[in-house]
């Protein structure tokens, strides 16, 4: 799925661990982010990678592990 700069997003699956977007990266505790909690894309990046804007921070995330905002998908 394409995503774009700005774009409303919520994580797709729980994650084990978040990494922070930070000039030295950090792996964070997935607590952070709560599943139904929507963050904006502020940058696309290679690898299939996203850096997305949540509540509590920046964190680079996969963009197979991202739905957009008004998606009709439902995961257990």
């Amino acid at each position: 799925m394409k995503f774009k700069i700005g774009e409303k997003v919520s994580l797709k699956v729980s994650q084990s661990y978040l990494k922070t977007n930070d000039p030295m990266p950090m792996l964070r505790p997935p607590d952070l982010v709560a599943s139904d909690e929507l963050g904006i894309i502020t940058a696309l990046l290679p690898k299939d990678l996203a850096e997305v804007k949540f509540r509590r921070g920046t964190f680079l995330l996969q963009t197979s592990h991202l739905k957009p905002e008004h998606s009709s998908e439902e995961n257990a």
